[in-house]
């Protein structure tokens, strides 16, 4: 079931905007709007001033050619409006703009359309859940646009389509069995005429897939499962006498990308269910790996695993930046992940296979003795791996090095922006599950702990994708870094992510902070960059929430009285110069 509100109320400005809210106002029909469609074209070649896809094209870099806003005028960045989207929990979307409308989705399932001139809102469209329901992670990382269409999905695992002129549903499709743990977060890749989407769940034992849908109705076209069944190229990982592969995990929960040249999608993979890899023996593939997908078909045509037969609960589930890069001279044509398990990934794409160049830590890490120079393969530090009936400590932490939230790329400075977080670990303690559909499937025990000596938590690093060596770094003496990355031709770099609620502008060859300016809450959500009517716009989801409060209620408890509650209601804020 589906509501959809048009409202061409007028929500004000900053205070008057938050205060404004999913209430206020009649229903009543939204104005015209000289909608452009979002064509093939677009999609692959953007225009300088379109911000048309979650990371702004299919290389997922996170950059924008724009440069009215500099190094030298960036303090003079103001609020144009602020919009209050009415949903607390965490806001991790970053807002779209096409025609002078913008769209930005938000937790429960709900997606919204904003006049950027006025601020005003122009409809409101939510997906009501049937009774019962479950979505572990309240938020939603983003819409897609494709000719007159929004595409989202709902938590609990549907694809919907959307008038992008009146919000009215045009489709929805049921992807996956929420009752058996199945749910979703991510937003859809539309490549090839294909919509692609995929579940979260790998705590609750399921089997994680990618899946490719007709836009014009919402009819699967292909499903790739990336636990491999019997008879399928890497079963022989799984165990052989038991059914784990199907509750393997290898969740799919953060936006692939993708490249136009050879039709390949890059999405990242979960960690292996349960999570004690001594329940599954085996490599486990696809888990906790990239893997390219043919847009067409869904074919599997190359694959890398960063950590075979995990046990950390290192999602590897963000997808490589594709960056063409310099080695010894050459250009690769070149994978780069930050990911979870601490350490840069620098690949190899192709039309296929996926090659290994190297490997190197961004933050402490205590687990890999050392990572085979020819494969990629890490060697294990066992006393640092859990297992069942088995304590071991390890660093990073679960959430990681970097969790979801996606590094930026800027070919000019060439370098890539990492946020990124140090000095949390884990201890875990393996022990028996029993798979329930619809029930927790971890079996493990956790305790978090603060690395002795720490001076600091988060970080935004800076490293050279040719050199693979850390340019410069800013350290958060106390607060973790939970925001995405935009990097700009103005010399620039815009986060949120710490618990003062502020969005930051870092010069992008220094690493100095030019600009920061407090939110009504945390920062999780990347920001966009686009331009109208001649003016270039900084927009942000605001909202703090989901993992983010649990990394904050760690610091809390090692320094008692030093944080301020950080309020989780969501807004959307706009940004340009002012005098």
């Amino acid at each position: 079931m589906a509501v959809v509100t048009k409202s061409p109320r007028t929500l004000g400005v900053l205070i008057g905007a938050l205060l404004g809210g999913a209430a206020a106002g009649a229903a009543a029909q939204a104005p015209d709007i000289d909608y452009e469609p979002v064509t093939d074209e677009r999609l692959r070649n953007p225009a300088d001033g379109d911000w048309l896809m979650i990371r702004r094209t299919y290389d997922g870099w996170g950059y924008s050619p724009l440069d009215q806003i500099t190094t030298e005028n960036v303090g003079r960045l103001r609020p144009v409006w602020t919009f209050g989207t009415g949903e607390t929990s965490g806001h991790e979307a970053p807002p779209l703009v096409n025609s002078g409308v913008m769209y930005v989705s938000t937790p429960r399932n709900q997606v919204i359309a904003i006049d950027v001139r006025t601020g005003n809102e122009l409809w409101r469209y939510r997906n009501l859940r049937p009774e019962g329901s479950a979505v572990p992670h309240e938020t939603n990382r983003g819409v897609a646009l494709y000719d007159d269409r929004v595409y989202v999905v709902g938590g609990q695992a549907v694809v919907v389509a959307l008038d992008a002129v009146t919000g009215d549903e045009l489709w929805e499709t049921t992807f996956a069995d929420n009752s058996a743990g199945y749910y979703s977060t991510l937003a859809p890749l539309v490549a090839d005429g294909v919509v692609m989407v995929g579940a979260s769940g790998g705590e609750r034992g399921i089997r994680g897939f990618v899946a490719g849908f007709d836009p014009e109705n919402g009819e699967e076209i292909w499903r790739t499962f990336m636990v491999p069944g019997p008879g399928e190229p890497g079963f022989e990982t799984w165990p052989q006498d038991t059914d784990a592969w199907r509750t393997g995990g290898a969740s799919i929960w953060v936006t692939g990308n993708y490249d136009p040249e050879t039709n390949l999608a890059y999405w990242g993979t979960g960690n292996g269910g349960p999570w004690m890899g001594d329940q599954r023996p085996g490599d486990n593939l696809y888990s906790t790996s990239v893997v390219a997908l043919d847009a067409a078909t869904g074919q599997i045509r190359g694959h890398h695993q960063y950590h075979p037969n995990g046990a950390w609960d290192w999602d590897e589930v963000s997808p490589p930046v594709l960056v063409d890069y310099e080695r010894g001279g050459e250009t690769v044509r070149g994978l780069i992940n930050v990911a979870r398990n601490g350490y840069i990934w620098f690949l190899e794409r192709t039309d296929g296979p996926i090659g290994f160049v190297e490997a190197t830590p961004y933050v402490y890490q205590d687990v890999f003795l050392s990572v085979d120079p020819v494969t990629g393969r890490p060697e294990i530090d066992m006393d640092h791996k859990p297992e069942t009936g088995k304590q071991a400590s390890y660093c990073p932490a679960l959430h990681g090095g970097k969790n979801w939230p996606p590094i930026a790329f800027n070919p000019q400075t060439r370098m890539i922006y990492i946020p990124a977080n140090e000095n949390f670990c884990q201890i875990s303690t393996g022990v028996e599950v029993e798979y329930v559909p619809g029930r927790g499937f971890t079996g493990v025990r956790l305790e978090s702990y603060i690395r002795e000596g720490a001076d600091h938590f988060g970080e935004v690093q800076a490293w050279n994708v040719d050199t693979g060596e850390e340019v410069w770094v800013h350290e958060w003496p106390r607060s973790p870094n939970w925001g995405g990355m935009l990097s700009t031709a103005g010399g620039l770099v815009f986060t949120g992510g710490t618990n003062d609620r502020k969005l930051h502008a870092f010069d992008a060859a220094t690493g100095e902070i030019l600009w920061e300016w407090p939110t009504n809450s945390g920062i999780l959500a990347p920001p966009s960059t686009f331009e109208l009517d001649g003016v270039q716009y900084i927009a942000i989801q605001s909202g703090w929430g989901v993992d983010s409060r649990g990394v904050q209620a760690r610091l809390n408890a090692n320094y008692p009285g030093e944080y301020p509650p950080i309020p989780e209601g969501g807004a959307v804020w706009l940004f340009a110069l002012g005098e």
